[in-house]
């Protein structure tokens, strides 16, 4: 098997497991976990790709729901505190990736004489 059929394989594997789980969750599950998505099921079809994408997130959300893990109070702490540090990461990221991307030295053929392009005969005329 080569690395091309090992990778879309994987991706089969892992879009089946996504459709099992979405058919699961946007028929049973988010009628249980979101009171505002009762009775609403032209949306739904929107959400296949998404839960295709990040099920394993979708399950282990559903998992914390369904046995009353989650805290309500502190739903979006986390991020938030790590907003600071993520701030001054990603534009020095950037910045390192730049500069090293200036400072690689592309070598060219010593033996190339350099060519000088001139206006085709044929515009000439």
């Amino acid at each position: 098997m080569s690395q091309a059929e090992a990778i879309l394989m994987g991706l089969r594997v892992w879009g089946g497991i996504g459709a099992v789980v979405a058919a699961a969750f946007l028929t049973i599950g988010i009628d249980r976990i979101d009171a505002d998505a009762r009775g609403a099921y032209v949306f739904r079809p929107l959400l296949i790709p998404a839960v295709l994408v990040i099920w394993p997130l979708v399950l282990w959300r559903w998992y914390l729901y369904e046995t009353g893990r989650v805290h309500w109070h502190g739903r979006y702490d986390p991020p938030r505190r790590s907003h600071y540090l993520v701030g001054w990461l990603l534009p020095i990221g950037i910045c390192a990736l730049i500069v090293t991307g200036l400072l690689q030295r592309q070598s060219w053929p010593a033996d190339v004489a350099p060519v000088q392009l001139s206006i085709p005969t044929e515009a000439v005329e």
